[in-house]
């Protein structure tokens, strides 16, 4: 008979992190993602979403005591509050192709989330921002970037035989760097750039202060009004931007500014995981040794658009095309990068997708985020 146990101990803490590397361990797409990272998510001391939160995680194990899935359930009040029912989420769910296994780990989730009082449940989605390990991967079931969920194709089933329905889609689309910019949008960013009291700027780590403080800024004016928006703040902001420092570039990372006031932003990374697929998760000093060894022989030829924002009153003004138009300028001479994805865009974002279809890209993955509601 399965069984359910909740991780409250460190052996049990450290089986829950290690799990995914023997879930996958024939499937040669799967990269895992650093185990430091994931240990951050479930660390009170490192993950401010428990200063209005709640978590908790939980093993599957068959007959013999083996350990054949995961899952992790948490509540996000700020959230929840706003929520219409209150929601919380479940996410970092591995089982087998197992109807009853994955029933039993929903199951135990959703009977959590009641005894809090939360009437729905998300996911699969994180305990944190939406820019990282959020969503089921249903197109594009190839390597991960880095941060992005990967599963198998057959959690789609698992998850819409339980009563999971969608809730909305999150796109990223490849711009080919072979294939050049439009003419169209070329004019367009060049005039953006070139117009009176605009200015571009990329980030630097000499004034990051001042950059932390202006992405916070365009952030929280852009998006406040989509459904359930919750204003970060500057102390996650400079967390995020702490855990991205060894693979940053500088020169990727785009502000728009009118008159000096910040209007719209685009954070773009080296795709790391071309990196860290040798690591293993480990970051140790084994596992450092390698990272320095192997950022120094790889040549890392995708990159991938992490968040683009423009304040709403600075939308529809061609903010954007600047911003990816700045990066064209930076990366295209230096004749490494094959590929850019453009990530992460809600499908009821249309202006984003526009813009994303007036660069060329295509479609290249979809993560969905499903919801459930409590009968």
């Amino acid at each position: 008979m399965q069984t359910v146990v909740v991780v409250n101990s460190p052996s049990l803490a450290n089986e829950f992190i290690q799990f995914p590397h023997i879930f996958y361990r024939n499937d040669p797409q799967w990269i895992s993602p650093l185990d430091n990272d994931i240990k951050a998510i479930f660390d009170p001391s490192r993950n401010t979403f428990f200063s209005n939160g709640v978590c908790t995680r939980w093993l599957l194990k068959d007959e013999g005591g083996k350990t054949i899935g995961r899952i992790a359930a948490f509540i996000n009040y700020e959230k929840a509050n706003i929520s219409n029912p209150p929601a919380g989420g479940v996410g970092f769910f591995e089982c087998p192709d197992d109807q009853e296994a994955a029933n039993l780990l929903f199951d135990t989730a959703k009977t959590w989330l009641q005894e809090k009082g939360m009437k729905a449940m998300d996911g699969p989605i994180n305990f944190g921002e939406n820019d990282k390990f959020w969503g089921l991967l249903v197109k594009g079931f190839k390597p991960p970037g880095l941060s992005m969920n990967y599963n198998p194709p057959y959690y789609v089933s698992l998850f819409e035989e339980y009563g999971f329905r969608k809730e909305y889609d999150q796109l990223t689309n490849f711009l080919d760097c072979a294939i050049p910019l439009s003419d169209r949008f070329t004019k367009i960013s060049s005039w953006v750039m070139n117009k009176p009291g605009y200015s571009f700027k990329h980030f630097t780590f000499k004034d990051q202060e001042k950059y932390f403080r202006d992405f916070l800024e365009v952030y929280n004016d852009a998006w406040t009004n989509f459904e359930n928006f919750t204003p970060i703040d500057l102390p996650t902001i400079k967390e995020s931007f702490r855990q991205m420092k060894p693979i940053m570039d500088e020169k990727i990372i785009w502000f728009a500014y009118h008159h000096e006031e910040p209007i719209g932003f685009v954070l773009c990374l080296p795709d790391a995981n071309q990196i860290l697929k040798h690591l293993h998760g480990k970051m140790n000093l084994l596992g450092k040794l390698k990272f320095l060894w192997y950022r120094k022989t790889t040549v890392v030829d995708r990159m991938r658009v992490i968040v683009m924002g423009t304040k709403r009153k600075s939308q529809n003004h061609g903010i954007e095309s600047a911003l990816i138009r700045c990066l064209q300028d930076e990366v295209l001479p230096r004749g490494t990068v094959k590929g850019v994805e453009l990530a992460w865009v809600g499908d009821f974002n249309t202006k984003m997708l526009a813009i994303h279809e007036a660069t060329g890209a295509i479609n290249d993955k979809i993560h969905r985020t499903y919801r459930y509601i409590f009968a």
